[in-house]
């Protein structure tokens, strides 16, 4: 299954010059949606994945069903003010200004191994930022998934030799 052909390019979204890439119409069809995820799972069955840690928001979408494949737990990392315990914070840039994301205090235990998920990979600011959740918790990165790359952003090279797997890259807008 060519998972590229579920996937639409929407030009000028959200802001003129984007060419964005909307993966609902891949979440749309059960078996392309079932296809996506078990690839993302593959390299993880054997690795002994204590959570999977899922951004927000599409990344809720494949980290929650990966946790279930892989038979471990789902922590959300998501924006300012959404989560309601004590939370640890940090900052990105992006290219014009800057955000910021938060994961629970206790969302993860020490030495836990996780994975972290997005859908895209543009910069990678979010996934730097998320890395840094998870190691203020004390816990490991095994690696960074993403249904979708865009190379020619360059983000990998933003995430200090993170081991990374991707479903599908696209080198041009």
């Amino acid at each position: 299954m060519d998972l590229r052909e579920y996937i639409r390019t929407i030009p000028d979204f959200p802001k003129k010059g984007i060419r964005f890439k909307d993966i609902t119409t891949l979440c749309r069809d059960r078996d392309a949606f079932k296809e996506a995820v078990s690839l993302m799972c593959d390299p993880f069955r054997d690795a002994e994945i204590d959570a999977v840690v899922g951004i927000e928001s599409r990344g809720f979408i494949f980290g929650a069903a990966m946790a279930l494949e892989l038979g471990s737990a789902f922590v959300p990392i998501r924006k300012p003010g959404k989560l309601p315990g004590e939370t640890f914070s940090c900052s990105y840039e992006l290219e014009y200004g800057s955000d910021s994301i938060e994961i629970h205090c206790d969302g993860l235990q020490p030495e836990q191994r996780v994975l972290l998920v997005d859908d895209l990979l543009a910069t990678g600011g979010t996934m730097k930022a998320a890395a840094e959740l998870v190691h203020k918790c004390g816990a490991e990165v095994v690696s960074a998934v993403f249904l979708i790359e865009l190379s020619f952003l360059s983000g990998r090279e933003r995430l200090d030799g993170m081991p990374i797997h991707v479903l599908i890259s696209y080198d041009k807008e």
